[in-house]
């Protein structure tokens, strides 16, 4: 058994949810379904005392000045239970991902050789302010055969408990073992032990804004999946049809301004004639546009934009825009100022499509389409545990797959070497 004497906040906890793991990674895909079930209709019969413990943590939060931006991530209401429910439904119908092959073959010595996928074992999960995240969190990483360790923020704390009492007691009815969904204290002190928590926890995800992300990347001795920041931008190529791009624009920027794939930059060819009409459109939605001298030239009411401009990922209702002689010069911004989460080209040209695809380094490509898009339930694989912008061990949406590792089965015949 693990020391747990340098982790006196959250040692019990770890050590529920590595006995739990154990189990887990054995249950079949029937018993974890049914959990899940369980845990849905649940939500849906206890809505009420989660909605009165996040209206505490709203008024809370609003008293304490926090920005409209966050009280939104903040709010629950009806629908949104709903919808976290719904989400369990749907990872229901998805595969299990637990004893897939991901490959096989039988070898020259006649040893047959499975690589399987596996459960990551006891997950930790650090996020801000959105409550659905440990809903979400809880019921991928049980239907992926793992134990969750949930660390909220201070600001969710009364929500997250009232959720996570409600998913652990469903969860112990329909035969989950104590220590499947474990929620931690909401101060500093518990994510440091969190991260040091190597030998108990197998991974971190922090899913939050730059700081938190800088931290964990920092502290961490538990390895980690990085979920970054989502400074997103939309290229509109000299060959962009007007209206679809007035779509695209305006929905990747306002369709909800505080998730991270929502855009925050809009780079716009210096042949695009409808540039005029594009920032009307933007500012008759509310949008503060934050352009370069060509943007401002182009309308009046453009402020002017800076290099922080440029690197700042909004979350409201402001656009940096800015002009540029070409493809390359827009693949050389996003190059310099882009975050690694979601990019979008809007072009009719099959080769500027072409050059854009393979020129951006990104974890989502978006041709014609919003960045909103980016978006695990948008992909087809249910919830999600956030977007990972690093290349290992995954990218992207953190779906199923993505919180399973991979067990290599030789099997022989009293073969030796």
């Amino acid at each position: 058994m693990s020391d747990v004497s340098g982790l006196p906040l959250i040692g019990a906890a770890a050590l529920r949810a590595r006995a739990a793991a154990r189990v887990l990674r054995t249950l079949p895909t029937d018993t974890k379904d049914a959990a899940l079930r369980t845990m849905a209709d649940a939500l849906v019969e206890r809505a009420d005392e989660v909605l009165a413990a996040n209206a505490a943590d709203v008024e809370a939060a609003a008293a304490d000045g926090t920005s409209a931006a966050i009280l939104d991530r903040l709010r629950l209401d009806a629908g949104r239970i709903a919808g976290v429910a719904d989400a369990l439904r749907h990872l229901v119908a998805l595969p299990d991902p637990v004893g897939d092959v991901v490959r096989g073959s039988t070898l020259a010595n006649g040893l047959q050789l499975r690589q399987v996928r596996v459960p990551l074992g006891v997950v930790g999960i650090v996020y801000e302010a959105r409550p659905n995240v440990t809903v979400d969190a809880a019921g991928l990483c049980l239907k992926s055969g793992n134990a969750a360790l949930l660390r909220g923020s201070a600001s969710a704390h009364r929500t997250n408990t009232a959720l996570v009492a409600v998913l652990t007691e469903a969860a112990q009815k329909a035969g989950l073992p104590e220590g499947s969904v474990e929620l931690l204290p909401a101060d500093r002190a518990s994510v440091g032990e969190l991260l040091n928590a190597r030998g108990l926890v197998d991974v971190v995800i922090p899913r939050g804004g730059a700081s938190l992300i800088q931290r964990v990347v920092r502290e961490a001795r538990v390895p980690v999946i990085e979920t970054g920041e989502g400074n997103c931008h939309v290229y509109v190529d000299a060959s962009a049809d007007p209206a679809t791009a007035e779509a695209v624009v305006l929905n990747a920027k306002t369709h909800r301004v505080s998730v991270c794939n929502s855009a925050e930059t809009l780079l716009v060819h210096r042949d695009v004639p409808f540039l005029p009409r594009l920032l009307s459109a933007l500012a008759d939605a509310g949008v503060t546009l934050h352009g370069d001298a060509a943007v401002q030239a182009a309308h009046d009411a453009v402020v002017p934009a800076t290099d922080e401009d440029w690197a700042t990922e909004y979350l409201s209702m402001d656009l940096a825009v800015r002009v540029v002689d070409d493809l390359p010069a827009a693949l050389d911004h996003i190059e310099r100022w882009g975050t690694g989460h979601s990019e979008a080209i809007v072009a009719d040209s099959a080769r500027a499509v072409a050059d854009f695809t393979a020129g951006v380094d990104a974890a989502a490509v978006l041709v014609n389409a919003s960045t909103r898009f980016t978006d695990g339930g948008e992909f087809g694989f249910g919830a999600e545990i956030g977007i990972s912008t690093q290349k290992l061990h995954a990218r992207g949406p953190l779906g199923l797959p993505e919180l399973t590792s991979t067990t290599y089965v030789v099997t022989g015949r009293g073969h030796t070497r």
